[in-house]
């Protein structure tokens, strides 16, 4: 990956003094927590039409992937601006964490991420997946041991735990599928994507599960169906939607468009909108077919459905017309500006802030026109909170900050944290707190504006 531009400021983050490591160890019979200084041992952050206002986060801001919309943005404000050299006050570190991609969600007052484990440390061919809760503190409350991780190529934790009701619910890379206690993480029930015939691409099942009403919302794809809900409570399958053929690497969001309620995802056929209350496949489109791999979610605003992928294929934008209860989908444009791997997007005052190919761009919704282009902090990905771009370059640890403006783009801090492979976790920020995770290491910072 092409480093950031010269003369940006990258400086390596400095620990904090104050603050001990709080690392996983496994003995002989169980694994078990290390009972150290307490710290956050989270990992971080894979919508709807209506979009609460911009204010004071709720206790609980972010319960599921990419936030509480599943949009990428947080309700979080009174933040700062720009960031000092060396970037903002690191208040603490977690590592020993397990390997994965998966975010944080935060709910009941616990915070939640998984990983994947050695049975012995060196060992690559075998790995358990442990769902990990801890409290606002770091203090580890639980771990639990779920089941076989995904270990093939990028092997470690995919999805990130969805918070409901006292609940949480995961998929795993091999297509378990879980309700637990969230205070306590007993298992409530558990089913399989292979019941619906499903088969996960080459790399693993990375949706994560979405709560809608009384449903849990899973694709497993397949011969048989596409996507399935299951009563959140039990488990009951409620409905099972035609096929779609095969998923990718997307998860799904939830948008009411002039009175119809649909189900928006991706996968290796194209986009796809399905009826929550039925299952009826409501619209699809053909793009991006048979792509190497598909793993930005859809994004929707004012009618628009915007998707963007990697390998070269570029992005789609899709305008919605209603009548009745029938949904029509037309393509609107479509170009390579933004061609996004997976460090996603976001959609802001009719502007796609995203990450193309090697650096970040900013589109037009609805004509897909260039309003600029940066190198940024390279290959990455993104989320909002108060106006700013929070930036995670995928190699480095590159991290950046900048004015969310079609007008240009203006870093106003970079730093950059430790951690081995590619990091593909997003940048999460909530409660004042900016959550970075690179490897198993995870990383805390206070981002709060001071009065």
């Amino acid at each position: 990956m092409d480093r950031a531009k010269e003369g940006q400021v990258n400086n390596t983050l400095r620990p904090c003094r104050k603050t001990q490591r709080n690392s996983i160890v496994k003995n002989s019979k169980a694994y078990r927590v290390a009972p150290l200084i307490p710290v956050l041992a989270v990992l971080l952050g894979c919508q709807m039409t209506t979009h609460q206002a911009l204010g004071a986060p709720p206790a609980d801001g972010w319960p599921q992937w990419r936030g509480p919309n599943r949009d990428g943005k947080s309700l979080d404000t009174g933040l700062l601006k720009a960031w000092p050299e060396g970037g903002p006050k690191q208040v603490w570190k977690v590592d020993g964490l397990g390997t994965g991609y998966s975010t944080v969600s935060i709910g009941g007052g616990l915070i939640y991420t998984t990983g994947l484990v050695e049975r012995t440390p060196g060992e690559k061919k075998s790995g358990r997946l442990f769902l990990t809760a801890a409290d606002l503190t770091g203090k580890v409350k639980w771990r639990k041991d779920l089941c076989e991780a995904f270990i093939g190529s990028y092997r470690g934790a995919r999805a990130t735990p969805t918070y409901d009701n006292g609940n949480l619910y995961l998929q795993s890379g091999k297509g378990l599928l879980g309700c637990y206690d969230a205070k306590t993480g007993e298992t409530k029930w558990t089913r399989d994507n292979s019941e619906f015939g499903g088969k996960h691409a080459n790399w693993g099942y990375t949706e994560s599960i979405l709560i809608l009403d009384d449903l849990a919302i899973v694709s497993p794809g397949g011969t048989n169906t596409f996507m399935v809900a299951l009563n959140k409570d039990t488990g009951k399958t409620e409905w099972q939607s035609e096929t779609f053929g095969y998923p990718h690497y997307s998860s799904p969001i939830h948008v009411t468009y002039k009175g119809v309620r649909m189900l928006i995802t991706a996968a290796r056929s194209g986009i796809i909108g399905v009826d929550p209350k039925t299952g009826n496949i409501l619209w699809t489109h053909a793009f991006a077919v048979g792509n190497v791999a598909n793993c930005p979610d859809p994004a929707f605003s004012d009618g628009y459905v915007f998707w963007s992928v990697g390998y070269g294929k570029g992005c789609v934008c899709v305008e919605l017309s209603v009548d009745g209860d029938k949904v029509t989908a037309t393509e609107a444009w479509q170009n390579k500006d933004m061609i996004c791997h997976h460090g996603g997007y976001v959609i802001l005052d009719g502007n796609i802030y995203g990450n193309h190919n090697k650096g970040m761009t900013c589109l037009d919704l609805k004509t897909g026109a260039v309003k600029w282009y940066d190198d940024a902090v390279g290959k990455g990905s993104v989320c909002y909170a108060d106006g700013m771009l929070y930036l995670l370059g995928e190699k480095e640890g590159k991290v950046g900050l900048a004015a969310a403006s079609p007008d240009a783009f203006t870093l106003a801090g970079t730093f950059s944290i430790e951690g081995e492979g590619p990091s593909w976790a997003h940048p999460v920020v909530n409660d004042g707190r900016l959550y970075l995770r690179y490897g198993d290491n995870l990383y805390g910072f206070d981002v709060k504006a001071q009065p």
